[in-house]
């Protein structure tokens, strides 16, 4: 079963959200953690324990255990499995970008079902050109994973590159958009390729909801704590809503560590948008 279609039946089952595990020192803190790798593993397997059941996908940030060292990425590991048996898929928030070799053994990390790391997606950069990303793109759809292109991120820096203009005359963050639509073309259902599109977002000229309708996944942080909310997803993606995947980190740890106040944020959360049409 591909990538869009496990996602597809999870937002079905479980609901429309996708929610992250990045331990802050600041949240580890208040779960009454330390910031060290014991603290790491406390905090995100109680995090997987509450999340796992309930929540449709979970996206662990790569950096915050990588920040730990070794220790760290064998908790991530703990992670990613502990999520996939409690039947939550898992997305790696990874913004992994290279070329050529480096590219494909990004790709052989996490899209292998062979590799200690393999995920159900990850995100991407295709800003190093978006032809750079192909080798993680194919090994994803060769294995029945998938994959996030960042496309229009709400951080303010994004503008200076995404809506750069090409020598076509369009933007760069509409090529990204255009070359995920590609990947999917002639997919029946939710495609593999996704985009990350931020929920408060500045779209350029050239992108409206018909172009943000790709054909796959519509990755969109900046729910709950940043400030997104479901009227600004029905502003910006207007038609393209059916293939929004909203993701909410802090706001949802911030309920913890007790396991039902967390799993009660993410049921709140997602009903806040399951007014959405599914996909």
């Amino acid at each position: 079963m591909t990538f869009g279609q496990r996602l597809s039946d999870g937002i079905s089952a479980r609901g429309r959200l996708c929610v992250g595990i990045d331990p802050h020192p600041g949240l580890m803190d208040d779960w009454g953690v330390t910031d060290s790798a014991v603290g790491l593993e406390r905090f995100a397997m109680a995090a997987v324990e509450a999340l796992g059941p309930v929540a449709a996908v979970v996206k662990p940030q790569s950096a915050f255990f990588e920040r730990h060292g070794s220790a760290g990425i064998a908790v991530l590991e703990k992670v990613v499995a502990g999520c996939r048996e409690l039947g939550a898929l898992v997305l790696l928030d990874v913004k992994r970008g290279d070329i050529g070799s480096t590219a494909q053994a990004y790709a052989d990390a996490y899209l292998d079902p062979t590799s200690p790391m393999a995920v159900d997606a990850v995100t991407v950069s295709p800003f190093l050109g978006v032809g750079s990303v192909d080798p993680l793109v194919d090994t994803a759809l060769a294995h029945d994973a998938g994959v996030f292109l960042l496309a229009l991120t709400s951080n303010p820096e994004g503008p200076e590159v995404q809506h750069a203009v090409t020598a076509d005359g369009s933007t760069v963050g509409a090529r990204v958009l255009a070359a995920v639509a590609a990947r999917n073309r002639g997919v029946v259902g939710l495609g593999s390729v996704g985009a990350v599109v931020g929920a408060t977002v500045s779209l350029p000229p050239d992108v409206d909801p018909g172009t943000l309708d790709v054909g796959g996944p519509l990755l969109v942080p900046g729910i709950g704590a940043q400030g997104g909310t479901v009227e600004d997803v029905r502003r910006v993606f207007g038609s393209a809503c059916p293939r929004v995947l909203p993701a909410s980190s802090r706001e949802i740890l911030s309920a913890g560590p007790d396991a039902t106040r967390l799993r009660d944020a993410v049921l709140r959360a997602t009903e806040t948008f399951a007014s959405l049409t599914a996909p």
